[in-house]
């Protein structure tokens, strides 16, 4: 039976009543004198389904983390077990271990009430509300993303504030997806009005590589969300999508500049100087492809890529360069540049439309 959780009280798995006394033993069906636990025949545990409930039961309370009540269920084992047999030394040693966990539970409790004096209730009553504080933090989530969604529907009307919100979160679920398939803990992405989003996570003995992988995963899902929405823009022919294509691969593209703590700067941390160097000429010559008829201020978005190439020049001189340079990272950045700065360029009359 599951603990049944109420808006009130939490129901614990029930004692377990004592099975009924058993002569034959479930495997040879051995005559067994009463109080036997086990058959001399053939070893069998006469009230073996008896412990099975009881270890159930116990691991339920364990995972409500009822160690106090989950020990005194495994005790109750026990009683149907031999003594001498390896199961009883088994759960002997796993009530050891419960006893240690809440052994040292009691010390820290102690060592904080003597540290925090005549505060330790306070304390003490901060514990007990942390679940309800721990959903209120998840409530950040929510309330950052309908502020942000409020403000760019004042600002630039529903349709772009929809569109924008959805593009800029499947960005940051790039990172979050990359981030929990290497096993790590991620909070869900929050995401600040005028400024954009991010995604919290602990990046605590990951390599290089897999740091770049989950930074650069961030504009891979905005180039896959931007893609989309031209799509669409080809299905319905509504302009909108089309800003949305542009203002997409814009931001992301902005995100590959190899400074502060942009994408792109995580992701430089597996170039070496050599990659970084020839990210910087690629930048180049994507700058000087897109000087139209030798205006060099004419168009805004040309200088997009300007800005990262000067970025990765800069970092060509920094000596934060890896032991060993992931080949991977450098064809994947190379890949993004080349893909967002082709869209970025294509619809920046879009944007300007805008």
């Amino acid at each position: 039976m599951n603990a049944v959780s109420t808006t009130n009280v939490t129901v614990l798995p029930p004692e377990l009543a004592a099975p009924e006394v058993i002569h034959s033993c479930p495997s040879c069906s051995h005559w067994l004198p009463e109080g036997t636990l086990a058959c001399p025949d053939c070893q069998t545990l006469t009230y073996g389904a008896h412990l099975g409930q009881i270890a159930h039961s116990a691991q339920q309370l364990e995972q409500e983390q009822k160690w106090t009540e989950a020990r005194d269920r495994w005790r109750s084992a026990l009683v149907w077990l031999p003594e001498e047999t390896t199961q009883a030394e088994s759960v002997r040693q796993h009530i050891a271990q419960i006893d240690a966990r809440l052994k040292a539970a009691d010390d820290t409790k102690a060592k904080w009430a003597k540290r925090l004096g005549p505060f330790a209730p306070i304390a003490l009553f901060l514990i007990k509300i942390k679940s309800a504080i721990f959903l209120l933090l998840k409530l950040k989530f929510l309330l950052s993303f309908l502020a942000f969604f409020g403000i760019y529907w004042v600002l630039f009307g529903w349709q772009f504030a929809a569109g924008f919100i959805a593009c800029l979160f499947i960005h940051e679920m790039g990172h979050y997806v990359a981030v929990r398939r290497r096993g790590l803990k991620a909070d869900l992405p929050v995401f600040l009005p005028m400024m954009g989003a991010y995604v919290r996570w602990y990046s605590q003995g990951v390599s290089l590589e897999d740091l770049a992988s989950i930074s650069l995963a961030g504009p891979m899902y905005g180039l896959l969300a931007a893609l989309a929405c031209y799509g669409i823009f080809v299905a319905t022919h509504l302009p909108i999508f089309l800003v949305l294509v542009y203002v997409g691969a814009w931001i992301n593209f902005l995100n590959l500049v190899p400074v502060l703590g942009l994408d792109g700067a995580q992701a430089t941390f597996a170039l070496s100087k050599l990659q970084r160097g020839l990210i910087a000429a690629t930048c180049a010559v994507l700058f000087g492809l897109t000087i139209t008829n030798g205006e060099l201020f004419g168009q805004t978005t040309q200088w997009i890529f300007a800005i990262v190439g000067l970025g990765m020049t800069w970092r060509c001189f920094t000596r934060d360069g890896p032991e060993k340079p992931s080949t991977r990272t450098f064809l994947y950045f190379q890949a993004l540049i080349l893909v967002l700065g082709v869209i970025v360029y294509k619809t920046q009359f879009a944007g300007m439309a805008r």
